[in-house]
């Protein structure tokens, strides 16, 4: 199954980078015309997984590697802490909104979603998932995140 999951990621790498897809549905229509069926969820979620985003008036656009994603946000993040299975970033006011966009399009694994306010991120996080793995996770966006955990 997890061969599948690769033919179907490199063929939507293919088909994106081949010219412009403005929806999941143009997406599944071409995936399907290469003979690759899939669902909804299963693009959203490979969609995801290779950190492809949407791009008003250019459609789905594939990251270019090696590219600084943002401008350090560490230092609008005031501290981050953790109760079971949740999160909460508190940032200085007018970043929340950024910095959960940064977080839902390039954190993958740990993190299923965040809600942001104006100055506060709640994260949802995956079962099992520990303070330690959100952090490591999340260092690659913000290198300084760990030095604003309160335990």
């Amino acid at each position: 199954m997890q061969n599948n999951t690769k033919i179907r990621q490199q063929a939507i790498l293919e088909i994106i980078q081949a010219g412009p897809v403005f929806s999941q549905e143009e997406l599944a229509t071409r995936l399907k015309e290469a003979g690759i069926a899939s669902t909804q969820a299963t693009l959203s979620r490979d969609l995801k997984a290779l950190r492809i985003s949407k791009v008003p008036g250019e459609g789905y656009v594939v990251p270019a590697r090696g590219r600084n994603l943002s401008v350090d946000f560490t230092s609008g993040i005031l501290r981050i802490q953790f109760s079971a299975n949740l999160g909460v970033i508190r940032t200085r006011p007018g970043l929340a909104n950024a910095v959960a966009v940064l977080i839902d399009n390039h954190v993958v694994g740990p993190v299923l979603g965040t809600i942001a306010g104006d100055d506060t991120i709640l994260l949802i996080l995956r079962e099992g998932s520990t303070p330690e793995g959100v952090l490591d996770a999340l260092t690659s966006l913000f290198p300084e995140i760990k030095n604003r955990y309160i335990a």
